[in-house]
């Protein structure tokens, strides 16, 4: 029993089971075959884990009584417990923490973006902001691939676009938008929304995919009861004025669709935004002519608004316009030439199940013959099927090759504001 003792101080020998004697044809006296010649008991192949078994040597008779070794079955030693061990599995931890400072880096890096090259893209996120005292909103857009058309540069409407969305979003800035399109808070208590009635656009030089243009928009008074909002349009890079817009917008009552008055409470929520500074565009005031069947040169029938093409007032956003009117302009003239400027009068808004004809007119110029052709100007109309007028317009033209205009118009100065704060 003293062996026994002695391997028990170093392994528990567990209790034989009861048929432990009908296996001893395995064992050689009691200790098993695989031990090597020091003792030490081999690593079973299919054991998970490392078993080291000391077998103490003693002699196989005590005063003369038979020791049998007991030996106990393979059980895998627990690891020692040591500090490290016994500290939580922080991997997942760390993935976690450096998840969130990449993320935090990220954004870090958005919110102080700066260019690195002169034609890098300056405003990234398009947000714009007010500069001048706070009377003029400023946006940077960037021309898209899918913006520019068969000349390889900006259509008109692209830039048309861009005018509209910076309008919407000085009001949004100034915080003034109240619920319906670029409608004050008291516009929307009284359901008023604003139309425009006319616009004047001069086009000195279009953009082309990924330029960067700067556009610059203000407002002012027209009369008692109008807004008039003009735009300048510069290159980022070079500073040249690209185009110049001034239109003129009136309130309409969003139920019954009739002009309205501006009430007071309106003008006192945005005079003091307006500009004191004559239009960036001098007005044209020659009169639109009325085309009919028979003085039109060119008429396209059977031109229906899309879905797509409805504002959130449920009628026709005005950039739609120019397209239709374009619809009717001579093929040669859109080959040869480039549309250098437009003025358009809206007479009556249009409905998604209107059906609209587009008219032209081309005056003084031999539609045949356009290579040697200067200026070319057209007149336009845009009418109802049943002959209401929707839009009166004039167009110019220049040949593609012309010079291009330089930088003309400028901001109002800041001593031509009238004194406003927020």
């Amino acid at each position: 029993m003293v062996a026994t003792a002695a391997t028990s101080s170093i392994f528990p020998v567990a209790s034989p089971p009861p048929d432990s004697g009908a296996k001893t044809s395995s064992k050689l006296g009691g200790v098993p075959t695989n031990l090597d010649a020091r003792g030490i008991k081999s690593k079973s192949a299919s054991s998970g884990s490392l078993l080291v078994k000391a077998n103490v040597q003693a002699p196989s008779k005590v005063n003369g009584n038979k020791v049998v070794f007991k030996i106990e079955d393979e059980m895998p030693s627990p690891p020692p417990r040591t500090f490290i061990n016994q500290l939580p599995d922080w991997s997942m931890l760390l993935a976690a923490i450096t998840t969130i400072f990449l993320a935090a880096e990220k954004q870090w890096t958005m919110l102080d973006w700066k260019p690195r090259r002169p034609d890098m893209l300056i405003d990234p996120f398009g947000l714009g902001r007010i500069v001048q005292d706070g009377l003029i909103f400023r946006q940077n857009f960037s021309i898209r691939s899918y913006e520019i058309g068969a000349d390889r540069t900006a259509s008109i409407e692209t830039l048309m676009n861009h005018l509209q969305e910076s309008a919407l979003n000085h009001v949004k800035t100034a915080g003034l938008l109240g619920d319906g399109f670029g409608a004050t808070p008291e516009m929307c208590k009284k359901n008023l929304i604003w139309v425009v009635t006319k616009m004047q656009v001069l086009v000195d030089r279009y953009p082309t995919w990924g330029d960067v243009v700067q556009v610059d928009t203000w407002v002012s008074s027209s009369g008692k009861n109008g807004m008039r909002r003009d735009w300048l349009v510069r290159d980022c890079k070079t500073g040249d004025t690209l185009t110049r817009a001034s239109s003129v917008w009136v309130m309409m009552n969003k139920e019954t669709r009739r002009l309205s008055k501006m009430p007071d409470e309106v003008r006192v929520e945005i005079e003091p935004y307006f500009v004191d500074s004559p239009p960036v565009v001098d007005e044209d005031r020659r009169k639109l002519p009325k085309l009919d069947d028979s003085t039109a040169d060119y008429m396209r029938t059977g031109l229906t608004p899309r879905w797509s093409d409805l504002d959130v007032n449920q009628h026709v956003n005005n950039v739609k316009y120019i397209g239709w009117i374009l619809e009717s302009a001579p093929l040669p003239i859109l080959e040869s030439h480039e549309l250098a400027g437009m003025t358009l009068e809206y007479r009556k808004e249009c409905g998604r199940d209107s059906v609209v004809q587009s008219l032209t007119a081309v005056s003084g110029a031999d539609i045949g013959n356009l290579l040697h052709t200067g200026y070319v100007e057209c007149q336009h109309m845009l009418r109802l099927e049943g002959g209401a007028e929707l839009v009166k317009a004039r167009t110019e033209w220049r040949p593609k090759y012309a010079n291009r205009l330089g930088s003309i118009g400028q901001l109002p100065t800041e001593s031509a504001y009238q004194s406003g704060s927020y």
